[in-house]
């Protein structure tokens, strides 16, 4: 009995190594053949290929933004130049030191310069024919702006040579994108481009009027005069060139916080042509902010600095947004988002001590109804047709 045992056990031993021998020779086989080797490298190759359309499935994003802060006139009456006036020459700094750290933190700042830099040739001089010191642009860069227009109905009080005078200046200027008046129509007609953080921008100035002053004959470059089929050339010439159009409007009613039919059909007209942002100036006060499409208007900015009288002439405000540009692959989208405003108040005493104060760090010595003031024109703001917010009222200190 345990003899049979035994060689049923001997046997079934003798089966399993044999059937092990034979997988591992059919194995074997299979290994060194060619056509195994040729597979495996034809599904090394399909793995390759398939990781390589992954890759240029995937969408390549990238992500760029400026900053810009935008504000209004700087409409520079005698009491402002003389109170700038250190006995030898013209220091306007102190009347912006408030102001300018916050203008410097922006990528770009806008302002508009209201009257002209005649030349001290032709005498410095008050309302109703402006002429400013040069001075003023030089500090206004100091402060922090980087971006003027130009075209402004004093454009020509003091006639083509104070206009060539100002326009020399500013083409002298290297850092600032200035825009509006001209040396010729080849000047008008050079590219004027800037970049920052990855983004290009050109600006585009234009007025609706010169004060009853004639642009000389053959010389409208002079100053840009508002027309549908000029602005259409320039926006053209722009549109495959820049990722942003900045178009800046003298245009409206003086000293009114509504803008009126003609800023609106210009609006829209700019909006239809595809600008992404349009900067208006000329009525002195504020008015207030809106979207057209995916075009941001700014109607008005109010004076920046002036010696002018009544507290609605003395309130300005610096409008901020960010730009961003996404760009996915070969397609690119711009939105303009994040806009704020801080009111703003121009102090004097006695038509001296010039200083712009932004509402922001706003102390009672510079205005003793600052609260009062800050919810009046707070309130014209908030009219918005697009979320803004409104820094708030510091005061009392």
């Amino acid at each position: 009995m345990s003899h049979n045992k035994g060689e049923k056990n001997t046997n079934k031993l003798i089966q399993i190594s044999l059937i092990c021998l034979l997988i591992a020779v059919f194995i074997t086989a299979i290994i060194s053949c060619p056509t195994y080797y040729r597979k495996l490298e034809n599904y090394k190759k399909i793995d390759i290929n398939l990781k390589e359309l992954n890759e240029k499935k995937e969408i390549k994003e990238t992500i760029k933004k400026v900053s810009v802060v935008t504000t209004g006139d700087a409409l520079i009456h005698s009491g402002v130049y003389k109170d700038a006036y250190n006995g030898t020459s013209y220091d306007f700094s102190k009347q912006f030191e408030l102001v300018a750290p916050i203008i410097s933190k922006y990528d770009i700042a806008y302002y508009n310069q209201e009257t002209v830099f005649g030349g001290e040739e032709l005498g410095y001089s008050n309302y109703p024919r402006f002429n400013t010191p040069n001075h003023l642009g030089i500090d206004m860069q100091e402060a922090g702006f980087n971006m003027v227009s130009l075209a402004t109905n004093h454009s020509l009080d003091k006639n083509e040579t104070g206009a060539r005078n100002a326009v020399e200046f500013w083409n002298s200027q290297k850092n600032v994108l200035s825009s509006g008046m001209y040396l010729s129509e080849e000047d008008r007609l050079e590219d004027r481009i800037f970049e920052k953080n990855g983004i290009t921008y050109t600006l585009l100035s234009y007025t609706t009027s010169t004060n009853g002053l004639p642009v000389p004959s053959g010389k409208d470059y002079l100053v840009n005069v508002y027309s549908e089929e000029k602005v259409k050339e320039d926006v053209l010439r722009y549109q495959d060139k820049v990722d942003i159009i900045f178009v800046a409007m003298h245009w409206g009613i003086e000293y009114t916080h509504t803008p009126n039919s003609e800023q609106v059909q210009i609006a829209n007209y700019l909006a239809n042509l595809g600008v992404e942002v349009v900067i208006g100036c000329h009525p002195h006060v504020i008015q207030p902010i809106e979207k057209i499409d995916n075009t941001l208007v700014i109607y008005s900015l109010g004076n920046f600095i002036s010696a002018q009288k009544g507290e609605k002439k003395l309130v300005g405000m610096l409008a901020a947004f960010d730009i961003t540009k996404t760009t996915k692959n070969n397609s690119s989208e711009i939105v303009i988002n994040n806009i704020e405003v801080d009111l703003t108040w121009t102090y004097y005493k006695g038509f001296r001590q010039f200083k712009v104060v932004p509402f922001s760090i706003m102390e009672d010595k510079y205005l003793n109804n600052n609260e009062t003031v800050y919810n009046k024109y707070k309130a014209i703001i908030e009219k918005s047709t697009v979320p803004v917010t409104i820094k708030g009222l510091k005061s009392g200190i």
